[in-house]
């Protein structure tokens, strides 16, 4: 279930002011007309989306002062202003929450770790509740409005009901969260996958501002994908569209602990490649952070094993590719501290199984700091904010 409405209502009454907000958002500042064109809407559409938002503060017009100077006539750029109001997302792990309190831009104010000792349900409702108030206490300094909470959590999750149907870090399953952290916080709550999540904070914030088709593939302890098609984030008809990491790409490889053999997580993930290590060298290597130490010391079992993941998330990226022919790939996520051991892998299996044209998809590579998973948190809180029932949402 969704939560109760916020006490703060944005003032966008109509399609084309949501439209014409998230555009300003994410490409601003911009002059009306070039809102217009990118909206694809009339100059009086435009004129009459601007004007509430203009009395509520969510825009502001300034003088335009380089092509004041360049033409000599008076212009004015319309922009967001960011500090009009705040939104806290929260990444939850098996072991910690991250939180971050963020301006209505999602640029990050404050970010907090928080422990989490139990997994159970009631012990992180007690610390998300905890931390959502410490964060609340510094909006209170920066004189904003909180209007917005925003959890990403990793596994198959129904955003539209707020329901975890199942975390495997967490061992949760049909967990109304965001009734529960309504109940807890006082806030409207927004839930979703945590891959879809950064998706939607690179689709407005991001290396995917502008495009119409994108997808993003994170690389770390597991392997995920979210998937933009005509401007929309695809969760499909279950809510699990995207799952990369289960794509077989060697079928006489490792068990996966989906049930099947091979998938991509199952080589590429971060247990994956520490588990070949140890198999392939004898060593007992800690985490991952020792396995991409041991194969920068040049030891051949580590590089092995790291070359192979490569090539596993390269033939994953090409399926994705070949399917739905996306403009640009984006490969994120904490496993890109290692990008260097298999970044050439990645490459060579993808330009060798991608399909004719689908070859000429970008493939850009973007390190991002663990507080960006809270960020995607706080972009869907933003997202659910302006435009509560989101056409873009799609399954």
């Amino acid at each position: 279930m969704r939560s109760a409405p916020a006490a703060e209502t944005f003032p966008a009454h109509t399609p084309a002011a949501a439209q014409i907000f998230t555009t300003v958002l994410s490409h601003g500042p911009l002059t009306r007309l070039d809102a217009a064109r990118r909206a694809g809407l009339s100059a009086a559409a435009v004129t009459k989306a601007v004007r509430p938002l203009l009395e509520a503060g969510y825009l502001v017009e300034t003088p335009d002062q380089e092509a004041r100077a360049a033409l000599g006539r008076p212009a004015s750029l319309v922009r967001v202003d960011g500090g009009r109001a705040l939104f806290i997302g929260v990444k939850v792990t098996a072991g910690e929450l991250i939180g971050v309190l963020t301006d209505l831009r999602c640029r990050i104010r404050v970010a907090r770790h928080v422990p989490v000792p139990d997994r159970a349900t009631e012990a992180v409702l007690t610390s998300l509740a905890e931390l959502t108030r410490e964060l609340q206490v510094e909006a209170e300094e920066l004189g904003a409005p909180v209007l917005g909470l925003g959890v990403a959590i990793s596994g198959d999750v129904d955003r539209a009901e707020g329901v975890v149907r199942y975390s495997p870090f967490l061992d949760w399953r049909d967990v109304h969260l965001a009734e529960l952290a309504a109940l807890t916080t006082g806030l409207p709550v927004t839930v979703d996958n945590d891959v879809r999540a950064l998706t939607v904070a690179e689709q407005w914030f991001g290396a995917g501002a502008g495009l119409s088709d994108f997808a993003l593939v994170t690389v770390g302890a597991g392997i995920g994908c979210g998937i933009v098609v005509h401007g929309r984030v695809i969760s499909g008809a279950h809510g699990v569209a995207g799952e990369i990491g289960h794509v077989t790409v060697d079928p006489a490889g490792p068990p996966c602990h989906c049930g099947n053999r091979g998938c991509v997580e199952a080589i590429a993930g971060d247990a994956a490649i520490v588990r070949r290590i140890r198999e392939t060298t004898g060593l007992e290597v800690a985490d991952s952070a020792a396995a991409a130490a041991l194969a920068h010391q040049g030891d051949e079992g580590a590089r092995e094993a790291f070359a192979r993941a490569g090539e596993a998330i390269g033939r994953g990226i090409a399926t994705v590719a070949n399917l739905l022919g996306p403009e640009r790939v984006i490969i994120s996520g904490e496993g890109l501290a290692a990008y260097d051991l298999f970044a050439a892998q990645i490459r060579e299996a993808f330009t060798a199984a991608a399909f004719g044209s689908a070859a000429q998809c970008d493939v850009q590579t973007r390190p991002l700091p663990f507080e960006e998973w809270a960020r995607g948190a706080a972009a869907t809180a933003i997202q659910s904010f302006i435009t509560p029932h989101d056409p873009r949402q799609s399954r």
